[in-house]
């Protein structure tokens, strides 16, 4: 005759404290991460920087006279979007259409250059070793902390004495140096770029440009759009160094000849109207879509950029 045994339940033989840790376990992610403070945090944050393009894109509907007499955040009674954007376009005989493309120029050739300056830099001092690297780095390093500002007029000088103020030049060449997108570069390029995969190339006989160009900057390439669209954005929003480089408007950036419309809005100066101040707010509008478009496109680029460089592998 055989007896069989039953063997203890799980739920019986294990201690309680492990069957609370279990049950914890086997919660879902999102009932583990919901958090009420952290809700109403990010909440407030969206409305923070969501509410003022928000606000431009209803004051770019209304009129000079309704900016002041409606409530901001509402449209008017008339909303006349299509006619500012028609006046914005035909004002000083389509002088915004000039500023518009004069910015295309400066923020495309300027984060171009950058981000293939900085890419380069950055691969240098990540994969090669010479005299100095280590000071050069830190002299980069330090260059992050200086202000922009603070070397608009040094800036000036130098481009005075070799007569390239009031060109084009004068706002792409200071917008090349990227010391930050040159560290981030270099963060990137560190794991980014194995070391074997450049060794085989050498033994192939691939010179140092061509690995770079061929071979380096295809591994590059989250990172480089990373440091294209930080260029891209400040030099779009560049106000103090056009506004000391500059003195056509022809040659101006929006940010400039807004500038100079929100001035003769104020001061009521030579080819001011009536609605001058709704221009100045419907050409900030329009100002702002190609940045949008941008950012849109390149976003999965941008995130894998920035997410990458602080990974260790």
């Amino acid at each position: 005759m055989t007896t069989t045994t039953a063997l203890p339940s799980a739920t019986t033989s294990t201690p309680p404290k492990v069957r609370k840790l279990a049950a914890r376990s086997r919660r879902t992610p999102s009932s583990r991460r919901r958090s009420t403070p952290l809700t109403i945090a990010m909440l407030a944050a969206l409305a923070y920087f969501l509410l003022p393009l928000f606000w431009l894109l209803i004051a770019s509907t209304k009129s000079t006279q309704d900016l002041f007499n409606s409530f901001g955040l509402w449209f008017s009674d008339a909303p006349q979007l299509l006619a500012n954007i028609k006046a914005t376009f035909t004002q000083d005989d389509g002088v915004f259409v000039h500023w518009l493309l004069n910015t295309v120029m400066y923020a495309v050739v300027s984060s171009l250059g950058a981000a293939l300056l900085a890419a380069a830099a950055g691969y240098g001092f990540a994969k090669f070793r010479f005299r100095g690297d280590r000071f050069g780095f830190n002299l980069v390093l330090g260059a992050v902390m200086v202000p922009t500002t603070a070397l608009a007029i040094p800036t000036y000088l130098l481009f005075a004495e070799a007569g390239l103020v009031n060109t084009p030049w004068a706002i792409i060449l200071p917008s090349l140096v990227n010391p930050f997108g040159l560290y981030l570069m270099r963060v990137y390029a560190q794991d980014a770029v194995p070391d074997s995969i450049l060794e085989a190339a050498r033994i192939d006989g691939a010179g140092e440009a061509r690995i770079f160009f061929t071979i380096a900057l295809r591994l590059l390439a989250p990172g480089l759009v990373t440091v294209l669209l930080f260029t891209l954005v400040a030099t779009w929003n560049n106000y103090f160094l056009p506004l000391i480089m500059l003195n056509d408007p022809n040659l101006y950036p929006i940010t400039v000849g807004l500038s100079s419309w929100a001035a003769q809005a104020q001061n009521g100066g030579a080819g001011a109207s009536s609605d001058m101040l709704a221009l100045v707010v419907t050409g900030s509008l329009i100002s702002i879509l190609p940045l949008v478009v941008a950012f849109l496109l390149l976003q999965r680029y941008w995130q894998s950029g920035l997410a990458a460089g602080g990974v260790k592998q």
